[in-house]
């Protein structure tokens, strides 16, 4: 299975009897699954139907859906309602029959509400079913198009992502096999700094300060968090191998992977190992904005 990004856009379009529609999809990062809606009314039975669609294909991603409708023959009249009419100049009769007023002007008449009335087409619903048919099955076909979009995306991604791992791995077997990591040099740069203060001052305990320079030497081993890191080198190598909705389990490798470099970089006493820590965490970083963009 492919790994996906959540961004993308497709659009599709057709035409049904009077009826031309079109279809415009987009997908924007999201921690979860969002469907946004808008369409013209009378469609509702549609939007039904692609609610219940869309997520049989995409688990993340908020995924905006805008559907636009025009009717070619769906030219609206206008009419006078002929009730309000009458009623109107009855009013206007007994009302100059009382006082001294100017009759009503056509414009005047015009300007009432109710009196003229705008008139839809009637609908056809034999035509009425078929366009929603259509717009349906044109819905499905920009679905269609957005996951091929979110495909490519996440191939393109899954590259990128293979390439930082490789990056972590190398800067991880430069960190092993720094010189200053070594026990050895550990203790000497220790002994080197126990010397100095027992110079200082005869008030040091020697055997006590050994004790505590070979603990310090042993805090200061980052061989646990190495082997961590390979770790979750190789599970992300397996995920992106594997491909689908990894896109969350990504992400908690990527805090990881953060952590323990961190943890490099706080127990290194060394010039070289802290560059190559501050280098391997910037590459996690851009690991875990990548990842961010997966399904």
């Amino acid at each position: 299975m492919a790994l996906s990004s959540m961004t993308g856009f497709a659009r599709s379009h057709g035409t049904s009897g009077p009826y031309s529609f079109e279809w415009e999809l987009k997908s924007v990062n999201a921690k979860g699954f969002d469907l946004r809606f808008r369409m013209p009314p009378g469609f509702d039975e549609v939007e039904a139907v692609a609610r219940k669609r869309a997520p049989e294909v995409l688990s993340r991603g908020t995924v905006y859906a805008n559907l636009t409708v025009k009717r070619s023959n769906a030219a609206s009249t206008v009419r006078i309602n002929e009730e309000v009419l009458n009623s109107v100049l009855r009013i206007a009769a007994e009302l100059a029959s009382k006082i001294d007023a100017v009759a009503p002007s056509v414009d005047g008449l015009m300007n009432i509400k109710g009196v003229i009335e705008v008139v839809e087409p009637e609908a056809d619903e034999a035509e009425d079913k078929a366009a929603k048919a259509a717009v349906a099955v044109a819905f499905e076909e920009a679905l269609t198009a957005l996951v091929a979009m979110r495909k490519r995306e996440g191939m393109t991604l899954g590259e990128l992502l293979s390439q930082r791992l490789n990056e972590i791995e190398a800067l991880s077997q430069k960190a092993e096999a720094a010189p200053g990591r070594k026990p050895e040099a550990i203790r000497a740069r220790l002994a080197e700094q126990i010397a100095t203060l027992l110079e200082a001052s005869d008030r040091f305990d020697s055997d006590r300060l050994n004790q505590e320079a070979l603990m310090m030497a042993t805090k200061a081993d980052i061989r646990e968090e190495l082997d961590r890191i390979a770790s979750h080198i190789s599970q992300s190598r397996e995920m992106i191998k594997k491909g689908g909705p990894v896109g969350r389990r990504l992400d908690f490798l990527s805090q990881e992977f953060n952590r323990e470099v961190n943890t490099c970089c706080s127990k290194s006493n060394d010039l070289e190992l802290t560059s190559t820590g501050l280098e391997m965490k910037n590459v996690v970083e851009q690991f875990r904005e990548q990842v961010q963009n997966l399904e």
